[in-house]
Parts: C-alpha cells; sequence; structure tokens
C-alpha cells in the first residue's frame, strides 16, 4: 500500500514485525507516547522490548499468524521476508502493510523533520543533535539507531515540533521521509547488495537530498570527498546549503561555513575545539567522546542548533555532557588495568577512525583489535580497504563474517583478509569462543581490547573480561 492512500487515525491499532531492530523499537517507543495500541514480534527479545511491554505494548516471540489480531495497520522492517506468517495474514484480511520508512514519512508529516544521512557518524551525529535540542527544552520526538544514554533509550516522543530521525540509506529508506532539514556527515560506498555501483550510491543521496522543501536546509561536511561528488550533481532550488568541516593549515584557502580550529585532546578523553562560523569565532566546545570524525559531528550538529537559534552556551553544555551512543566507543568494562571497548564500526574508514581515536585517549598502551566483518559482500567489496585499515591496531583477531541477512555466494572468508593485510601480528581465529581464548593467553597489563562489527563479536570482550575476573579471583 502506498502511504498516500493510508491516514494514520488516533488510537489505531499498530503491529510491527521486528519489533526488536534499533529501528523499529524506535517507532515503537514514539508511537506509545502518541497513544496508539502497540503491538509486535520479534525472533529475538531484548531489553528494548521488555520496555515496550512494561509500558503496554503488547510483545510476541517469534512469529505466528494470529498474532496480528486487532491490527489495523501492520508495519516492517526491510528485514522481513514475504514467507513471513504475519506479513502473509495481514496480506490475506487485506491490513495495510506499510515499510518502515513508509511510515516514518506518515509520522514525520506535522513536524519540522531533521533527518541526519551518511555512510558515517548519523547515529552519533543524531544523538547529540537530540541532546541539544532537549536540553533546549524544545522537547523533540527522536528516532535512532542505538541507545542515546542520555536519552536513556533509541527513541523519544515529545510535544515540540521537532522530528529528529536517523536516515538509514539501507533498502532506500529514507526515501520515504519527510524532511525540512538535511545532514549528509560523509559519502562512500556502502551497501553493495542494495547499491551495486558508486554512482548508484551518490545518486540515491541525490535522491534523498530533493525531498527537501522550498526553504529547507542542507547541512553537509564540505571536505568529504564524497559529500563533493554529490554537490557537483545536486541541482536544488531554494535550499539553503551549509558546510562544515576541520580547519586544514595546509589548506588555508579552504573555508566552511562552520568550521572547528585548533583541536586540542582534553582530560576527559575527547576534544576540545574552538568554533568559527563565517570566519567569526563564536567560542570554545568540548567533547568527552574522542577523535576527529566526533569533532565533525559535532559541528554538524552545532550547525543544526544555530540555524534553530539555539544559545551557544546550550550547544557547548550538550556537547560536554554527550557520552556517546551504545556500541560507539563505549567502555564494556575494566579488569585489573585492562581495558574493553565496544564499536559498532563495521566500514574501513569507521575502523581507522575508531582505531585512531583509541590511540589518542589510551596513548602508549598496546591495542588488540577484535574485528567481525560484517556480511560477505560488504567484506568482497571493501576487502582492499579492509586489509590496510588496522594499522593503528598492535594485535589483529578476525573473527568469522557475519552473515546478517546474507548467504555466502562468494566464496570468501575472514582468512583471505589476514592473508591480504601487511600486518605482523593479524590471525583468523573464526569461533567468538576461541578468539576469547586466544586473546586472554596473550593479553598483557594494561592493554586496551577493541572489539569492531555491527553484529555480535562485542561479546568476544564480554567473554574476555570474565575471564579477566575468574583469573584474579573478582
Amino acid at each position: 500500500m502506498s502511504d498516500k492512500e493510508f491516514v494514520l487515525e488516533p488510537n489505531m491499532h499498530i503491529h510491527l514485525i521486528g519489533i526488536g531492530g534499533s529501528g523499529m523499537s524506535a517507532i515503537a517507543q514514539v508511537l506509545q507516547g502518541r497513544g496508539f495500541v502497540v503491538s509486535g514480534s520479534d525472533m529475538n527479545l531484548n531489553e528494548i522490548t521488555a520496555v515496550l511491554q512494561s509500558n503496554g505494548a503488547t510483545i510476541y516471540e517469534g512469529h505466528k499468524a494470529e498474532q496480528i489480531a486487532g491490527a489495523e495497520v501492520v508495519v516492517i522492517s526491510s528485514a522481513i521476508p514475504e514467507t513471513n506468517p504475519e506479513l502473509i495474514a495481514a496480506k490475506a484480511e487485506n491490513i495495510p502493510v506499510l515499510k518502515r520508512a513508509q511510515f516514518l514519512g506518515l509520522l514525520m508529516a506535522d513536524r519540522i523533520g531533521i533527518a541526519v544521512a551518511g555512510t558515517h557518524g548519523k547515529t552519533s551525529t543524531t544523538g547529540m543533535i537530540a541532546q541539544i535540542l532537549v536540553e533546549a527544552e524544545l522537547d523533540p520526538t527522536v528516532i535512532v539507531g542505538g541507545v542515546v544514554p542520555s536519552l536513556g533509550s533509541n527513541g523519544r516522543f515529545g510535544e515540540g515540533d521537532y522530528f529528529i530521525v536517523e536516515a538509514d540509506e539501507y533498502d532506500r529508506m529514507f526515501h520515504g521521509l519527510k524532511p525540512e532539514v538535511i545532514i549528509i556527515t560523509n559519502l562512500e560506498h556502502d551497501h553493495p547488495d542494495i547499491y551495486a555501483t558508486e554512482a548508484d550510491y551518490v545518486t540515491a543521496f541525490e535522491e534523498f537530498a530533493q525531498l527537501l522543501p522550498e526553504g529547507g536546509h542542507l547541512i553537509v561536511c564540505g571536505a568529504d570527498a564524497g559529500v563533493q561528488k554529490l554537490l557537483k550533481q545536486l541541482k536544488l532550488s531554494d535550499v539553503d546549503v551549509s558546510t562544515y568541516g576541520i580547519a586544514d593549515e595546509e589548506n588555508e584557502d579552504v573555508t566552511y561555513r562552520l568550521q572547528a580550529v585548533d583541536c586540542r585532546p582534553n582530560q576527559l578523553g575527547g576534544t576540545d575545539f574552538l568554533i568559527e562560523m563565517e570566519d567569526q569565532m563564536i567560542g570554545l566546545a568540548r567533547l568527552r567522546v574522542p577523535g576527529d570524525h566526533n569533532v565533525l559531528n559535532a559541528l554538524a550538529a552545532t550547525a543544526v542548533a544555530i540555524d534553530l537559534d539555539i544559545d551557544f552556551n546550550v550547544i557547548r553544555t550538550a556537547l560536554a555532557n554527550f557520552s556517546g551512543i551504545n556500541r560507539r566507543f563505549q567502555l564494556i568494562g575494566e579488569q585489573g588495568s585492562v581495558t574493553v571497548i565496544d564499536d559498532y564500526a563495521h566500514h574501513p574508514t569507521e575502523i581507522q577512525a575508531t582505531l585512531k581515536a583509541a590511540r589518542q585517549r589510551y596513548p602508549g598502551r598496546r591495542l588488540w583489535a577484535i574485528w567481525q566483518p560484517h556480511t560477505f559482500s560488504r567484506t568482497k567489496l571493501l576487502l582492499d580497504e579492509f586489509a590496510h585499515s588496522f594499522d593503528d591496531a598492535d594485535r589483529v583477531v578476525a573473527l568469522d563474517i557475519y552473515r546478517s541477512r546474507e548467504t555466502d555466494t562468494l566464496g570468501l572468508d575472514s582468512g583471505k583478509v589476514v592473508e591480504a593485510m601487511n600486518h605482523p601480528k593479524a590471525v583468523h581465529v573464526g569461533d567468538r569462543r576461541d578468539a576469547a581464548n586466544y586473546v586472554l593467553d596473550r593479553i598483557f597489563p594494561d592493554d586496551v581490547v577493541l572489539t569492531l562489527g555491527a553484529g555480535d563479536g562485542n561479546k568476544v570482550g564480554e567473554w574476555i573480561l570474565e575471564g579477566l575476573a575468574k583469573k584474579t579471583g573478582n
């Protein structure tokens, strides 16, 4: 069904198939806040589904046709196959079925939409914008792809005018949104199962940017090569375009509408920097999250906030209070003098940025990178880039590829990536438990362990902490 044919009525019963996923669970939280009757199902329940259930949602583990009883509309994620029994039943009973993107567009219709897109950094940038608007008492509605600790969730219903959403390009989800402000953090070819070529990928972002209405605002990272390609082919009329970036002393002739200058590590483990707008100094910003990539994310968030006339003191306080996103350079624990960090990085550029940030935060300490490649198609497409992404790691352990929605039709395994690496301390240990034991047998005091990937490889870090606790008797 087209979203143009469907009308969202108050108090409707809405059933979400795949309600445990990050995007769908966030939608469910917004729906509960707006007073809708919510039910949903998922093969794997989690902490967020437990919260939804405690707030009145009916949650089912597994998928059965009878579970859609009473639903007036069914919402599905991209991961739901046509063979799903609930989807089949909904179609048989002529219950409207909408994809997540279509439904999000309906939810945004009566709000001012702020959509954050890009290959990397969109979750953290969305979280920063949300934190600023919350601290500015604008009471926004928020849908983000990870749990924001300061919000306590990945979704938030607010009575204010603004709807902040992470705009996911997978399956062209972002084409269903209705934004008035778009942020594009960067562009690098990704999701080869959806976009066969880099040109296809850039064109999808071009179509997304063209959703902006007259008087809309496009905010982009001007330093990013992919964004520069996009801007060259993008034709927008009556839309304000703003750029941001980090000032480069080697290229002083390159400036941005909003830029960071004099970036320096601080005692919080993050970065202090000055922000200039159109060559005028507007103030000092402080982050507790590390890395230049987070400076760029903060600039994007600041550009949005300034556009909304939020006082810079509020912006500065919110950025200083931003503690990150779960699974984005998240401290999992410390045992003795060993530190374990988890990060969702699953693209070569993200891995490089995360390891660079780890070097910044933990200078002089030995870094372990425990990497679980995510999907066969991405690993195949970016094999050479992955092979050169781990230079900042002292030791690398590559797990087996997390297949996600794919099956192995490429004859590829992580061992081939390790073979391509010019790294003297990189090994392939496919099984997660075996990898944890491998590290436990070789770990030294003061080591830092980073688990990297979008799958379930983060369990290795947890098992390492457990193993260290047993060794020390804690």
